[in-house]
């Protein structure tokens, strides 16, 4: 087929340069002349969205305008590794977007850690740049709720060199050891001692009772939930009607431990019935408890109970399929014994728990995909790596709400879509239509999304392939099809970047 200059239209610049910017064959060479303002946004959803070679980063990192160091520093794509020298951009901009990772409303499930020297970096960091656009304190805000800090950073941040990072390890003062407790009330430094004292008010029942007027009622239920609490506290819940953040209190006294199994709300049993610091009498009581509920929670699990499996186990009761609450990394604790012995229990609560632990054998993962109880095979999908992949796009197919977090996974499987070509679910048609091994991909199906991946397969024939890229409907997709030829690529960009002719395609 041979196009002349004057048939193609200005229309069809910014499908092409969206298209060869998401091309999985695009070398180096053609993905670094994306890296430049005249390819507008293509080149910026680029450097934010995909993965990306090392020329084409180095490219990004040190290029001159601000915008597009930004956007990679976004790219959860590209190995964090490779972004550290963003950490010292000279602008606040670039820093903070690095350090606050993807906006809230986009942040997937699992978020991927920044490297331990990026995050001392960051969080030692006297000023926030060069240009002045963001604090120090604003960057690392925006890392701390970011959910790029490794649990491993947090537990060694109290014995750290840098004093900085230890008086920063003093806000988590509950999640210390006492030894670490201990360590930084007697630190060297004397702002971290200062800051040690003040943030050990948490675990002092009377420090906690003097403060709590101070608390509105959003963040009181944070401080019964979690705080050490006095005896008059602790009355006054009672009187007051809000015991409910104390059923989870591991701080909370026996005694109201005891009132609270007797409560007669039963949703409050229900809460404190799982709890391991129940005696046995009280748990005998709780299994003949009226209430279903109660009885199901107080027989859950045999004792001896600790904290860490009552937290593994309160973390899918009562939250249904749909759940798509962050994904985090295990904290070592429960054992994985104790994960496998829930996998083969009679409980579905307890397989579904199970399927969260992504250290789960491989041969309790092949049982546990199979099971009976649907969100025992969602969990297993969404948390375990060797999850299969016909658990994977099952779980697609039929849980739309999984659907962003199931792409992101190295198992999702690309092939095995054709039975689904004409299925009404447009994003499962999607992923038919970008089947390799399918014989026809549907280039005029009625929605853009499938036409766009259609015309991305690699199974068109290279004249199908040039129609369908001056084509306005299908354009995208061909100029992101794998099989376009690189000459093919330059020339589409000699065109759209430089106004050059396009030559005759081969």
């Amino acid at each position: 087929m041979r196009w002349q200059d004057d048939a193609v239209s200005d229309s069809l610049h910014e499908p092409w340069l969206r298209g060869i910017a998401f091309n999985p064959a695009a070398p180096s060479d053609v993905l670094i002349r994306l890296v430049d303002s005249a390819a507008g946004e293509a080149g910026l959803l680029m450097c934010a969205d995909r993965d990306l070679p090392d020329a084409v980063i180095d490219a990004a990192l040190n290029h001159p305008d601000r915008v597009i160091r930004r956007a990679l520093a976004r790219n959860r794509h590209v190995d964090p590794a490779r972004l550290a020298s963003l950490a010292t951009d000279p602008s606040g901009i670039v820093r903070g977007w690095l350090a606050g990772g993807a906006p809230a409303h986009l942040r997937p499930r699992w978020v991927r850690p920044l490297p331990d020297d990026v995050l001392v970096t960051l969080l030692t960091a006297r000023d926030g740049g060069e240009d002045g656009t963001l604090t120090a304190n604003e960057i690392v805000g925006a890392l701390i709720s970011s959910r790029q800090i490794p649990l491993a950073f947090h537990r060694s941040m109290a014995g750290h060199e840098h004093p900085q990072l230890r008086e920063r390890a003093t806000w988590e003062w509950q999640s210390l050891t006492a030894a670490q407790r201990e360590a930084l009330l007697h630190d060297p430094d004397p702002t971290v001692r200062k800051a040690a004292q003040e943030h050990s008010w948490v675990l002092d029942p009377e420090r906690v009772e003097a403060r709590l007027p101070s608390y509105g009622s959003r963040d009181k239920p944070f401080v019964l939930g979690r705080c050490a609490l006095s005896p008059a506290v602790v009355e006054r819940c009672f009187e007051e009607g809000t015991v409910h953040p104390l059923t989870r209190n591991p701080h909370t006294p026996v005694d109201a431990v005891v009132r609270l199994a007797r409560h007669p709300e039963a949703q409050i049993r229900v809460l404190i019935a799982a709890r391991p610091d129940l005696g046995p009498d009280l748990v005998a009581e709780l299994r003949e408890d009226p209430v279903g509920e109660v009885r199901i929670r107080a027989s859950l699990h045999p004792f001896p109970r600790t904290w860490a499996e009552y937290w593994a186990i309160d973390r899918v009761v009562g939250h249904g399929p749909e759940c798509t609450c962050p994904i985090t990394e295990p904290t070592g604790e429960p054992s994985p014994d104790w994960f496998a012995a829930c996998a083969v229990s009679e409980e579905p609560v307890l397989r579904r728990v199970a399927a969260r632990f992504p250290g789960l054998p491989a041969g309790l993962v092949a049982t546990l995909a199979q099971d009976d109880d649907e969100e025992v095979r969602i969990l297993l999908a969404c948390h375990h790596p060797l999850a299969p992949p016909h658990l994977l796009l099952n779980v697609f197919v039929t849980r739309p709400v999984h659907r962003p977090h199931l792409l992101t996974l190295p198992a999702f499987p690309r092939t095995g879509w054709a039975r689904f070509i004409d299925h009404p679910d447009i994003d499962v048609r999607v992923l038919a239509a970008a089947d390799p091994s399918l014989p026809g991909p549907p280039v005029k199906d009625a929605d853009e999304s499938v036409r766009r991946a259609a015309a991305a397969n690699p199974n068109l024939t290279p004249e199908a392939l040039e129609a369908l890229l001056v084509d306005t409907r299908t354009a995208e997709g061909a100029a992101a099809n794998p099989s376009l030829p690189v000459p093919r690529m330059h020339a589409l960009l000699d065109h759209c970047l430089n106004g050059a002719a396009i030559p005759p395609s081969s």
